[in-house]
């Protein structure tokens, strides 16, 4: 009998064994199969990515004082040429190849230079720009035999995804990083705080300087999105890592064929801010959640204006199309044209009532960022060559001016002014002038009116979470 439980023993473990080699194998099977598919994916994109190299010059930063170099001769130290880095990648369009790369990457620049994996430079050509997806159609001389690559659907994304970023960060030529979709759909502050970047695809694929305009990649090897931001410090000046966005690729498909017939993108426009309906807003205007958007308030002299749409409203359909979030009334407007005439369905007050709108064109994204209503705050007015505004909480979320903070917005600096001269700069808020707090426009005219003609003003401003001060001379 021991001997035929020791042979039972023995075959229990021999069993067991097995089953743990045969997870193993699957384990490892798994494992081989996601990296030669993660390989399959980079051997079809990245013969297609490129390096741009965009030449711009640096302005002296004293050049602006010609009075003063005429009579004394030119400036000690000329202009110099700077080049800064990027990357890109071939798309065919209309039977037509060229390259896609990042707007602020070749922006302003007077010379453009495409690098291949094969160390060959071509001349390129800016075709086109969109400043609102930060996206730039590159015409490239000898283009025809660089490989394309595959674009894929970016709405088929799903939080998870496994994602590849390729491009050349800080100059290190096609890098490869390999991480996930970590959200869809995210606004996201425009850097120079010129309004947000919409709808990004956030990923924690590591993406830094000279990544921008490089292909996200999906698993299948199709491109899904471009490169472009990448979140270094949170608002209260916290280091961040892992944090990275790129701009989906069927959003820059749509705008492909203004960007290549026009060089740039018209966009219509209805002229309201609106946001979620959340279940506790939803309750308080006596609608199911996301059963439309609800409208926080209209622009003046807007085609919402004209059409008779008011703040509270809620947005329930366009054309007969149903809008069930921000992000959906967006696309149902932004991609039609401007002058077409469309179809609102609103619910106000409990009452359905339908209006007509004749679209606009769509502001730039400077001038959107000014256009943000706030009763009193919304006037502006100009001193010294700078734009004042007064601080509302709407602005001081988009400038991202640290909470508590209260005092006057400069929404713009004219060049060659006394505020230039000063060192001021868009985005400051002026808390103090001669160490008296402002907060209104009336107090600022109270202050300054005071003052004795052409005297030295002293500005107290908080900039980037920071006071500092500045002499207006």
């Amino acid at each position: 009998m021991r001997r035929i439980m020791m042979g039972l023993f023995a075959c229990a473990a021999i069993g067991v064994g097995a089953v743990a080699l045969a997870q193993a194998d699957i384990q490892e099977s798994i494992a081989a199969s996601g990296q030669a598919a993660i390989h399959a994916a980079i051997d079809r994109v990245a013969p297609a990515v490129v390096r741009v190299e965009a030449v711009t010059k640096r302005v002296f930063p004293w050049e602006k004082f010609d009075w003063f170099w005429r009579f004394f001769g030119e400036p000690p130290f000329p202009e110099r040429k700077v080049t800064s880095l990027g990357s890109g990648f071939v798309i065919e369009f209309g039977g037509e190849k060229y390259v896609l790369t990042n707007n602020h990457v070749v922006d302003e620049a007077e010379e453009v230079r495409v690098i291949s994996q094969d160390g060959k430079i071509r001349r390129a050509e800016v075709l086109g720009t969109d400043e609102m997806l930060d996206v730039a159609v590159l015409k490239v001389e000898g283009i025809a035999e660089l490989p394309v690559a595959p674009l894929g659907d970016s709405d088929a994304l799903r939080v998870g995804d496994w994602v590849i970023a390729i491009g050349n960060p800080l100059g290190f030529d096609y890098t490869v990083t390999l991480g996930i979709v970590s959200a869809l759909n995210r606004d996201v502050p425009r850097p120079d705080n010129r309004g947000y970047f919409r709808r990004m695809i956030q990923t924690d694929a590591a993406i830094n300087p000279g990544n921008s305009g490089g292909p996200l990649v999906n698993a299948r090897g199709e491109v899904v999105g471009m490169n472009t931001i990448i979140a270094r410090m949170s608002s209260e000046g916290i280091a961040i890592e892992g944090i990275n966005f790129a701009v989906p690729i069927n959003e820059i498909v749509r705008v492909l064929p203004q960007l290549v017939s026009k060089g740039t993108v018209t966009r219509a426009w209805l002229g309201v801010y609106i946001q979620d309906l959340t279940p506790e807003l939803a309750a308080q205007f006596g609608v199911e959640p996301g059963s439309g958007v609800l409208v926080s308030d209209v622009v003046p002299g807007s085609p919402a204006e004209a059409a008779g749409i008011k703040r509270g409203d809620i947005i329930a359909a366009v054309d007969g199309n149903p809008v069930h979030n921000t992000n959906e009334l967006q696309l149902e407007i932004m991609y039609r044209q401007p002058g077409d005439t469309v179809t609102v369905d609103l619910v106000r007050e409990g009452q359905r009532l339908t209006v007509q709108v004749v679209l606009g064109v769509r502001p730039t994204e400077e001038a959107l960022a000014r256009m943000i209503p706030g009763g009193k705050g919304a006037g502006e007015e100009e001193y010294f060559g700078m734009v004042l505004r007064e601080l509302t909480p709407e602005l001081a979320q988009r400038y991202r001016v640290p909470a508590g903070v209260e005092g006057l917005l400069v929404v713009a600096v004219r060049d060659g002014s006394r505020a230039d001269w000063a060192g001021v700069e868009k985005g400051d808020v002026i808390i103090e002038v001669n160490r008296k707090p402002v907060r209104t426009l009336d107090e600022w005219k109270a202050v300054v009116e005071s003052l004795p003609a052409n005297a030295d003003i002293l500005l107290t401003v908080v900039r980037e979470g920071r006071t500092i001060y500045l002499v207006l001379p």
